[in-house]
């Protein structure tokens, strides 16, 4: 196997690992899905298995608490996104959002394979793009799990303005991809002046 493919392997794995062990510790920590729960299979059975209905929030799991990180700006909240990226077709119905959602992270995962094995991974002008792939890779795979699993992602970082403005909330999968995407855009810049 190509050292490059080993470099894909642990890098997404890796982010696979850090953001469903990050959802994991906040549904344990920030709603009350686990309580009552004793062995950590019979969490993971909770975590990973069918969601409760819906409450009257508006949730599967009930919140319990937010934590402050930084008071008036960032805060650990329990959210649920059925949608996309900031919650884009979060009000499609399920039928349908459903399969999208399948198509477009098998397609991505499909493109971002394609794109990789492009790369020859003994350049060193590509180690952006190498780096951005296996990131963006890792955060859509961490994401698509809590898909199949739940139907919902769960995301729980909110960056806001002493609550007067607020960023949509996100996980760790979703840093993942935007870094990657931003490796992504700033290797399209290094390698074009290179060729000139």
């Amino acid at each position: 196997m190509p050292r490059k493919y080993l470099f894909l392997i642990v890098i997404s794995l890796g982010v696979i690992a850090l953001d469903q062990w990050s959802k994991y510790t906040v549904v344990g920590e920030l709603t009350t899905r686990f309580d009552g729960v004793g062995s950590t299979g019979e969490r993971l059975g909770a975590m990973y298995g069918e969601p409760p209905p819906l409450g009257m929030d508006g949730r599967h799991y009930r919140s319990k608490r937010s934590v402050e990180l930084l008071e008036g700006y960032l805060r650990l909240r329990y959210e649920e996104n059925p949608g996309a990226a900031w919650g884009l077709f979060r009000n499609l119905p399920q039928n349908m959002r459903g399969p999208l959602f399948h198509v477009v992270s098998l397609g991505a995962v499909v493109l971002i394979g394609y794109y990789f094995s492009k790369l020859s991974g003994t350049n060193p002008a590509e180690r952006w793009a190498l780096w951005g792939l296996c990131l963006v890779l890792g955060g859509a795979l961490g994401n698509y799990i809590d898909r199949l699993a739940r139907g919902f992602v769960v995301d729980f970082i909110q960056a806001h303005w002493k609550d007067q403005a607020y960023w949509p909330s996100f996980n760790v999968a979703d840093m993942a991809i935007c870094v990657g995407v931003g490796m992504l855009i700033l290797d399209a810049f290094v390698r074009k002046e290179k060729r000139e």
